[in-house]
């Protein structure tokens, strides 16, 4: 594997991360996602330094970009967990929206093919004897070809995908990096020119 072509696959992996990371934030906005949002928001930076650092040669910033990955693989896992309801988690906790709003996945409204049916509210039915009140009037989500929680498990599988070439690519590029600069060095000292020597009259 050349140090180009491994450059350019890099750059073609982060240019993905950030057309994901970007449709992602689009759909956590929506749903008023709160943590999912600063931390997509996190992500693209990062991942705009790993991409000027590859391009400029800049192994600091891909350094960077390497470390970020760990920790965006662990946030991942972490979602597709919290969707699966694994290790103790819940889909129906308040963590993503960080307990200011009662927001959830926008795909939870928004499903692909689901069919909403009005239903009247339990606290209105255990209610309807003691108080004339009209029925406020929920949605509920029936018959979804995909339930939205498997949707945003999708989202993070694509992201690992994704992520972990990405991880291995700078892996290598920072090494590249650091023979290079080696190389410059070692090359530089020899070829630095002396100065010349003064007159003095």
């Amino acid at each position: 594997m050349g140090c180009c072509s491994a450059r350019c696959m890099l750059i073609l992996l982060c240019s993905l991360q950030l057309i994901t990371a970007l449709e992602r934030q689009v759909f956590d906005f929506l749903g008023y996602q709160w943590a999912p949002i600063m931390i997509n928001f996190f992500h693209v930076i990062v991942v705009i330094l790993g991409l000027f650092g590859v391009i400029q040669y800049r192994s600091r910033y891909v350094i960077m970009y390497l470390l970020w990955m760990l920790l965006w693989v662990g946030w991942n896992v972490f979602v597709s967990c919290l969707y699966l309801d694994l290790g103790g988690l819940s889909k129906d906790s308040d963590i993503l929206s960080l307990g200011v709003s009662l927001h959830r996945s926008w795909w939870k409204d928004n499903g692909l093919s689901c069919e909403s049916e009005g239903l009247p509210s339990a606290g209105w039915q255990n209610q309807q004897n003691h108080n004339n009140q009209q029925n406020p009037e929920l949605t509920t989500v029936l018959s979804c070809w995909l339930e939205y929680q498997y949707i945003e498990v999708l989202h993070c599988i694509v992201q690992l995908l994704i992520s972990l070439p990405g991880f291995v690519y700078a892996c290598y590029v920072v090494s590249t990096f650091s023979d290079e600069e080696d190389s410059f060095n070692f090359f530089g000292e020899f070829s630095h020119p002396s100065k010349p020597s003064q007159l003095f009259f």
